[in-house]
């Protein structure tokens, strides 16, 4: 199980006996990514499991940046000297800031961090009117790259889905989001109650026809805690849903996108770089309600969680005492092979071998029957300076995951 530990000062080394227990022997750490959670929505959505609350009104802002500012006060000495490639403000609905509050986030986090001079700072964005008229304010702040929500293009699915734009609005969305920032993401799903191969054709070949360059086509799932996993709706089947992926492949790739992650396709030069961090194992400081977090050190990887509750993390950051963080845990040398694997092996081309040592101190060797288990059952490609999946591995992807579990 992993180990419960304080949070330290990254410069303080562990007591002997607790490195030897979980001691990653990282020789140098690897890119570094910041995610900021905003939790609120104006209305929860029927299959989102993520932390969002809905609220009447406004969004109590000030609170809100004063808390976040403690957060990162309190966060500094576990990323003392290291340089932040990538920002991304998600939610909830981080377009309910306004943009004197976006503003002073961001001249928060240049503050505070060592920002890489063309860091990607991406923020999530509804498509309804009011929150479209911000963006080019976002963009004067500094926000590079949007990623809209829009989801369906057919306003019976989007009531359906409890997403409070039509159509129209995420039409006008997109043509503001283009003329603000360089790089704009629309997120659409598909397999959604009732849905026909040839409506899940129509949403992606209206999303491309906005001359997209990055797209993330997202298979609706019923997720536990959900209004949906309680009142679950009628959705196509295994069969309807792989045609339908299959669909989606086939006009991205017309298009000029190349799928380089499961749910991930882009033109060449667009891929969400923030993303390509996660899934390549590189660390991440998470801040604000329910914000998760990954930080490598030369003798540990620690996992994170804030509190979720946004008042309870608001009261308990401003205390200053550390009690927003609700868990903090050394993840143990038996579960990083699988950790890794989890998240590199989303992405198309993998990564190259030595990625494996250098980002959780182990010899690839530990898990050489498991390669060697995943290679013959034709899940993983026999190439030895790559990890990556082969086009049936990529199919069966949990099978070959699985794999490497302790």
């Amino acid at each position: 199980m992993p180990i419960t530990i304080p949070i330290r000062h990254a410069d303080v080394p562990l007591p002997a006996s607790q490195a030897r227990r979980g001691a990653s022997g990282l020789t140098s750490l690897p890119p570094l990514s910041l995610y900021v959670h905003v939790p609120w929505c104006v209305r929860k959505c029927p299959y989102c499991d993520f932390n969002s609350h809905a609220i009447a009104g406004e969004i109590p802002e000030r609170a809100y940046l004063d808390a976040l500012r403690a957060d990162l006060e309190q966060a500094l000495p576990l990323i003392w000297g290291r340089q932040v490639m990538t920002v991304f403000i998600g939610g909830g609905t981080p377009s309910l800031l306004s943009p004197a509050g976006l503003d002073e986030l961001l001249a928060m986090l240049r503050a505070y961090l060592n920002l890489w001079p063309d860091a990607e700072i991406t923020m999530e964005a509804n498509p309804g009117t009011a929150e479209a008229g911000r963006f080019r304010d976002y963009a004067a702040s500094g926000v590079n790259r949007l990623s809209l929500g829009i989801q369906s293009f057919d306003d019976a699915q989007l009531r359906a889905l409890g997403r409070i734009h039509d159509a129209a609005q995420a039409r006008r969305a997109i043509a503001m989001a283009q003329a603000a920032v360089a790089r704009v993401n629309l997120d659409v799903m598909f397999a959604l109650p009732g849905q026909s191969v040839q409506a899940c054709a129509a949403d992606v070949r209206e999303a491309l026809s906005h001359g997209t360059e990055h797209l993330s086509l997202y298979h609706l799932t019923l997720e536990p805690n959900t209004v949906f996993a309680k009142y679950p709706p009628v959705v196509p089947d295994d069969d309807t849903a792989a045609a339908m992926q299959d669909t989606v492949q086939e006009l991205a790739e017309q298009a000029g996108l190349a799928r380089y992650e499961v749910s991930a396709y882009a033109r060449a030069g667009a891929r969400c770089r923030h993303n390509l961090n996660y899934w390549e194992f590189g660390d991440y400081l998470g801040i604000g309600p329910g914000a998760h977090g990954k930080l490598s050190f030369h003798d540990r990887i620690v996992r994170q969680a804030r509190t979720r509750n946004p008042e309870r993390w608001m009261a308990a950051a401003l205390a200053g005492d550390g009690s927003h963080v609700a868990e903090s845990r050394e993840v143990g040398p038996e579960d990083l092979p699988f950790e890794f694997m989890l998240n590199v092996l989303r992405l198309k081309d993998g990564v190259p071998a030595t990625h494996f040592a250098e980002r959780t101190g182990l010899s690839l060797a530990t898990i050489a029957h498991q390669l060697e288990a995943a290679v013959r059952r034709g899940l993983l490609d026999p190439d030895p300076t790559r990890l990556k999946a082969t086009p049936q591995g990529w199919a069966f992807l949990n099978d070959l995951q699985a794999i490497f579990l302790p």
